[in-house]
């Protein structure tokens, strides 16, 4: 059966999230039917208002997100009706070359996370005779969505949901890319440009894993403030001041790493990052740019003489149906601050205030709660 859904869409780039009812249809097979109770307000949904993100428009937005399984289509084996379910924003189907070989994060069926389509070529959300998309394959900004659940993670009842909509994006990309891209090891020194939503999952994933230095560059002396509780061991306004800092603590070797996490990555801080790292110092980025622009544009000398390394990282190079469970198995313990993040709760008439606030460096995290 059909069903009506109150969801947040983004017509055309520049003029925010406008709220709508539209029509919801029933799963297909391998697809279920989510009740959300929460959304994280991620940075990758505003690229899209930005013009910043290669999607389809109008598209619904949201891709972190936590709900109950309301139905289920046909042949689904993963969850069953009732079930309390994070939604991972790259499905992990076990069974393609990517997910068997352990980098469940590239799983071929996320293919369409700029368009919203389903493997077959159809859409589950209408607007009158238009069809539309949710972010990722999720739309977690809507009181209803269907996915595939091959994107469905078990949450156990002690979770908050709005704790387990963090961990269907943020916190395992920002924690990932410390400890797998990166693979910060005891004693390092690492480097940290951005403490918003994902970087501050950076800095707790690099003081876990044993960085004796873990420096945080942000502009925002809220976010600075906020990253000393998430781990960091020291706080800078600017990359300058960091680099000065590095060199001083390091007595010239530089550092281990850096990771790249600000909300909107730019040349300027690559290259920073860049000339951070020490001999065979790697820099990891996590973070996207602007739309046409090249923020990785590098010296090969800077390269060569120091063997540096740059790459890139995906959901941090996490297995989703491994590390969520374990993350969470991370904040039960009290070693993984999750709580912390949440720094505002709006509801779904209030997304375009919740993005101000990020956009004015007022959150680490805003979450949406959907009523009922």
């Amino acid at each position: 059966m059909t069903i009506t859904t109150r969801a947040a869409i983004a017509r055309q780039p520049h003029t925010g999230w406008e709220i709508v009812d539209l029509a919801l249809d029933e799963p297909k097979a391998h697809e279920v039917r989510v009740k959300f109770a929460a959304a994280g307000l991620c940075h990758s949904d505003d690229h899209i208002t930005q013009g910043d993100a290669p999607v389809r428009l109008p598209i619904v937005g949201g891709h972190e997100g936590a709900g109950v399984v309301e139905s289920v289509g046909p042949d689904v084996r993963r969850v069953r009706p009732g079930d309390r379910i994070v939604t991972s924003y790259i499905p992990a189907c076990g069974a393609c070359r990517p997910c068997s070989t352990g980098h469940q994060n590239m799983c071929v069926k996320g293919l369409n996370a700029g368009t919203g389509m389903f493997l077959d070529g159809t859409f589950r959300f209408h607007l009158g005779q238009e069809d539309l998309g949710g972010f990722c394959t999720v739309g977690s900004f809507s009181q209803y969505a269907v996915v595939s659940e091959w994107a469905c993670i078990p949450l156990a009842d002690d979770i908050p949901f709005e704790i387990g909509a963090l961990v269907g994006c943020g916190v395992p990309t920002g924690w990932g890319s410390a400890v797998h891209a990166a693979g910060v090891r005891a004693g390092d020194t690492v480097v940290i440009y951005g403490a918003g939503g994902v970087g501050s999952n950076a800095v707790q994933g690099a003081r876990y894993a044993g960085a004796k230095n873990v420096v945080v560059v942000d502009p925002v002396e809220f976010k600075r403030d906020m990253a000393k509780v998430f781990g960091a061991t020291h706080t800078f306004a600017d990359a300058k001041a960091a680099h000065d800092f590095v060199v001083e603590t390091t007595w010239g070797q530089l550092a281990d790493h850096a990771i790249c996490t600000p909300g909107v990555l730019t040349g300027d801080v690559v290259s920073a990052a860049v000339q951070v790292v020490g001999k065979g110092g790697k820099v990891t980025i996590t973070a996207v740019g602007k739309l046409g622009e090249n923020a990785v544009t590098v010296h090969a000398g800077q390269m060569i003489s120091y063997q540096r390394q740059v790459r890139g990282a995906l959901f941090g190079d996490c297995n989703p149906l491994y590390d969520v469970p374990k993350l969470l198995g991370l904040y039960r313990s009290g070693d993984l601050k999750l709580d912390e993040l949440v720094t505002r709760r709006y509801s779904l008439d209030e997304i375009n205030q919740g993005y101000q606030d990020m956009a004015d460096g007022k959150n680490i995290r805003g979450v949406v709660v959907h009523e009922g």
